[in-house]
């Protein structure tokens, strides 16, 4: 059984506390067109295309703007882009978001595809490619999480009290398919069935000496690991505009079976709990309060090592700002975040944002919550689509003795 030490207990009393009152006060005070609408009036919006024809002398073009907003798509936002993570080091990237509507309305919800493809200082190669896409009405949800991973890395080993002295080099190679399809069952409710497969093959460590034992040995170290099972899910999205929004909840409640008739190395459960709250502050401002919590509990079983609830393992690689990705594992995972976004330019071109977050694993094998690491920092909003409301974000963050930088195409959650 889970051991809930007093500091977790807070943490569970705050997410809970923080969302009852936030959401009592976008109920209570804002009815549901205005929680629902976006803005579209993106003629008067510039974005980094804008500036690329003012600055080539070039016509805006206002009629295809018009246009534009009143059709489905598709919107694309591609990007090359250098970088710097903690977990990578130097890196060059080639992302694209693509966004569409399946039909047209006010209360349409968009549909987006973002592809990442990555290569490191670390000799890393990983791709990437989130989908979240409705059909007509919003009477189906698909959402995917593809991935291939090259990585070698270091794990720092089980818990939250772990230190830096403590990683270990390791490598190993990577395929993961997520797919979920949610049928709507009410206005922005929907449920459904998903498919979870992770495969992770070559798996090696690097050691100061072979008589070191770390917490992936204490654990169990294999050189190749299966996880292949289904879900069942439950959501609540009013949200129309995933790439960056601006109000409404977002909720959706998972509970994974691995199990070994479907090829996974052992059977085990899990259950993942996402929920997000978002805040206008002002019409006029556009500027936005953001809440996240992301927890995620091992019902039974063991799972493999590196498909342990892992900080920066969520589906964008977005928690734990200020951490390296990795930093962090356990059975068990608590997370909580609040982001506050703001304008810098009143064209919609320049943003800017302040975000603190903090988070919490068991430690192994006592299986109990004992610290909580906080992280706090800064980030710039550049807007690449005005159509699809796209945002480079480009973000420092500060964790306990850990710093660096964190670049994301859409907003970070």
């Amino acid at each position: 059984m889970m051991y809930i030490s007093k500091g977790s207990k807070f943490l569970f009393l705050l997410i809970y506390l923080l969302f009852s009152a936030v959401g009592s006060i976008v109920f209570a005070q804002v009815n549901k067109t205005d929680t629902l609408k976006q803005s579209t009036d993106s003629v008067h919006q510039m974005d980094a295309a804008d500036y690329y024809m003012l600055i080539t002398k070039k016509s805006l073009r206002p009629h295809l703007d018009s246009s534009k907003i009143k059709s489905l798509g598709p919107f694309y936002s591609p990007f090359i882009y250098p970088g710097y993570a903690l977990v990578t080091r130097y890196l060059v990237g080639l992302a694209c978001n693509v966004s569409f509507y399946t039909y047209r309305d006010d209360s349409a919800k968009i549909s987006s595809i973002l592809i990442d493809n990555v290569y490191t200082q670390y000799n890393q190669y990983f791709t990437i490619i989130n989908s979240n896409i409705w059909t007509p009405h919003e009477k189906l949800n698909l959402i995917g999480d593809w991935r291939f991973y090259e990585f070698p890395t270091t794990t720092y080993g089980l818990g939250s009290k772990t230190t830096l002295s403590d990683g270990v080099g390791v490598d190993y190679s990577q395929i993961k398919i997520n797919e979920v399809a949610l049928w709507k069952i009410a206005d922005n409710l929907s449920a459904g069935l998903g498919y979870n497969f992770n495969y992770h093959w070559s798996i090696s460590e690097t050691k100061n000496s072979e008589s070191d034992t770390s917490d992936l040995d204490r654990y169990g170290f294999n050189s190749k690991s299966y996880s292949s099972g289904i879900s069942l899910n439950i959501q609540y999205d009013n949200i129309l505009n995933s790439n960056n929004p601006r109000n409404g909840t977002f909720a959706n409640l998972q509970v994974g079976n691995n199990l070994r008739i479907l090829g996974s190395d052992t059977n085990w459960e899990s259950l993942l709990f996402d929920g997000r709250q978002y805040i206008p502050l002002s019409k006029k401002s556009g500027n936005v309060l953001a809440f996240w919590t992301y927890d995620w509990f091992t019902l039974s079983g063991k799972p493999p090592y590196f498909d342990l609830p892992t900080t920066g393992s969520d589906a964008y690689d977005n928690t734990a700002r200020g951490y390296a990705e990795g930093r962090f594992k356990g059975l068990n995972w608590i997370y909580a975040e609040v982001e506050y976004r703001f304008r810098i330019l009143n064209n919609g071109f320049l943003g800017g944002v302040l975000f603190s977050n903090a988070s919490t694993l068991t430690e192994w094998p006592s299986n109990k919550f004992e610290r909580i690491n906080p992280g706090n920092g800064f980030g710039l909003r550049i807007k690449m689509n005005k159509h699809s409301d796209t945002n480079l974000c480009v973000d420092y963050g500060f964790g306990t003795g850990t710093q660096g930088f964190a670049f994301n195409l859409n907003e970070v959650f």
